[in-house]
């Protein structure tokens, strides 16, 4: 009785403690960093100079015109120095033609918000503005090489098209005046691939030996989500060696980790639904190295490539091309760049160790939103399906049960005979459970197999983008997001925002009540201690579901109703009583007349 009190105590101050810390400490500590980083991106901006004998090292640059410590607004920032604008399906910006830089890029897609008004999503942002983050491509050469290359301050001209579209690539050119002629042929498909092709043509009387290399550079901590179930930061596959992820404090102190891969991989920056990644010539080798620069107003982190050296001989050409993923993570648009030869460009996803459940589920889910329009009914669909693959286990089980409720009488005779030596007690219980061939555990076999399950769909609507802002009916409009009403202020009648552990939202007490009706459903533990955790339990999952996504809410309440369902069939079937009223004290009349 003792071991059961401590039990119960232990789980009402762990919630207590769960539900103070993220109250006291979490949202003051969000709120905190949040302030960090806009006081953060008030503060001075550094940006790039290729170093002479590697990969492009961080140094001081600010917009022309401007103190350092000043950053400007991202349209006042894309209108300094002349630009070749892009255009697609998809995607919106320009290129910076002083450094051939990748900076300015908006899909146009998809919105802050679930309201079709809001901004569009920001990917890249120029030099000067608050949040800097851009891509570029180069050659470096060895320190006493003497050659000049062009660098971020090189101001390219373009030949030919001057908007880059799917079906107008352009090129850029610049000629050093020694000699070397350098061109940029950049192209790019409906979705979110650029391509772009380095030449070098030596007009020289020596060979020059030059180095591609590429980076992706983000200036400031970004805002996460900050879930262990989920990476953010740099990634990168490197061949053979696999993926790769660093965390942004794993480059704590100004580190760097560097891989090689001999042929085939990419590396970059990714957040939750977005990403840029640079992709190398996939036949050949590179090294990769994700770093941080810490002698800054702001921490800088970068994740580069450089590639072998490539020799052009006097009166010849040579060119190298490469590639630039960068827009939203859409599993059927990264899954046909890995099938058009970029190696395991798939795990770009985050698709966690459930690979096998959550990639085949999300397909699931994918096709029956594609058929009903709706991912929320998917979601109920699926879940059918899944109760009908695990139809004859669960029956199973729940035959078990209804053997145990039977034995009920038996069990509590064996109790009240053997009170005092518990170890007798326990024999007499497994002769009773061999006698009858009943497994005491197997009412916890339903729940045991939905947990891989539930995990999986948890990281389905967690790190696809096709869940995010998508709709179910009435008040849900993010399934991907939760419930956002809450009892505490009548669902929205009461001017109030309570804190987030207070937001107990209808769905999340749809769940709270299937759960409840479903242990009801089962004979009252004879221990009170029991009684009172089983009586809990849905009150404890209603308050941490509710911070969870709707749809896996909506997932839980639907797999409850069909369980409870489920197991009312097989209870009458065995001639068993549904202890539902009885439980819910809504028969104790007829149980007292009926026990005189």
């Amino acid at each position: 009785m003792s071991e059961n009190r401590n039990l119960l105590i232990a789980i009402i101050l762990s919630m207590g403690v769960l539900l103070a810390w993220q109250y006291f400490v979490m949202e003051p500590r969000y709120a905190e960093e949040e302030a960090k980083r806009e006081a953060a991106a008030e503060q001075s901006e550094t940006l790039t100079q290729q170093s002479a004998d590697g990969l492009p090292q961080v140094q001081g640059e600010s917009v022309p015109g401007r103190q350092p410590s000043l950053p400007v607004s991202r349209e006042e920032a894309t209108s300094q120095g002349a630009r070749l604008a892009i255009k697609t399906p998809e995607l919106e910006g320009s290129i910076l033609l002083k450094g051939a830089r990748f900076d300015d890029l908006k899909l146009t897609d998809y919105h802050e918000t679930v309201d079709e008004d809001s901004p569009q999503i920001t990917l890249f942002n120029p030099a000067g503005s608050a949040n800097p983050y851009f891509a570029e491509f180069g050659w470096t050469a060895a320190g006493s090489a003497g050659l000049t290359l062009p660098t971020k301050d090189t101001v390219w001209s373009v030949e030919g098209a001057q908007t880059l579209t799917p079906e107008t690539p352009v090129t850029l050119v610049w000629d050093n005046g020694e000699g070397l002629i350098f061109r940029r042929t950049i192209s790019v498909d409906e979705h979110y691939l650029f391509s772009v092709e380095q030449s070098v043509e030596n007009k020289t009387g020596s060979a020059a030996t030059l180095y591609p290399y590429a980076f992706v550079r983000r200036h400031g901590l970004p805002t996460t989500s900050g879930y262990y179930i989920l990476h953010e930061g740099l990634i990168g596959v490197f061949g053979e060696n696999g993926l790769s992820e660093v965390d942004y404090d794993d480059l704590e102190d100004g580190n760097e980790i560097s891989q090689e891969a001999t042929a085939g991989g990419w590396l970059g920056i990714t957040d939750k639904y977005w990403a840029a990644v640079l992709v190398p010539p996939q036949g050949e080798r590179f090294t990769g190295r994700f770093s941080e620069n810490k002698n800054s107003a702001r921490d800088i982190f970068q994740a580069d490539y450089l590639m072998d050296g490539v020799t052009v001989e006097p009166g010849t050409s040579a060119s190298v091309s490469a590639q630039l993923f960068a827009g939203a993570k859409v599993v059927d648009i990264v899954d046909t760049y890995r099938d058009e030869g970029v190696y395991r460009l798939d795990l770009l996803i985050d698709w966690g160790w459930f690979y096998f459940l959550t990639k085949p589920l999300f397909v699931g889910l994918h096709f029956f939103a594609v058929m009903t329009g709706n991912f929320g009914i998917a979601i109920l669909i699926i879940t059918v399906l899944i109760k009908l693959v695990f139809f004859p286990l669960a029956n199973r089980s729940y035959e078990a049960m209804s053997r145990m409720k039977k034995l009920q009488p038996e069990m509590e005779r064996i109790r009240d005979q053997y009170k005092e030596d518990k170890m007798k007690q326990q024999q007499e219980m497994m002769e009773l459970y061999k006698k009858e061939k009943v497994n005491p555990l197997a009412g916890c076999l339903p729940i045991l197999i939905q947990i891989p399950v539930f995990f999986a769909l948890y990281k389905v609507l967690f790190v696809t983008i096709e869940m995010r802002h998508a709709p179910f009916f009435g008040w849900i409009q993010d399934l991907s997001a939760p419930d956002p009403t809450t009892i505490f202020n009548l669902f929205g009648l009461i001017p109030w925002d309570p804190p987030s552990f207070l937001m107990i939202g209808i769905w999340p007490l749809l769940m709270g009540i299937t759960m409840f009706v479903q242990m009801k459903m089962n004979p009252a533990p004879a221990d009170p201690i029991q009684q009172k955790i089983f009586t809990w339990m849905p009150i404890i999952f209603t308050f941490v579901l509710a911070s969870f996504p709707a749809g896996l809410v909506i997932y839980w309440a639907w797999n409850n109703f069909l369980s409870v369902t489920q197991q009312g069939i097989i209870m009458r079937k065995n001639g068993v009583p549904i202890e539902l009223f009885n439980n819910l004290g809504l028969k104790k009349t007829e149980k007292k007349e009926e026990e005189s």
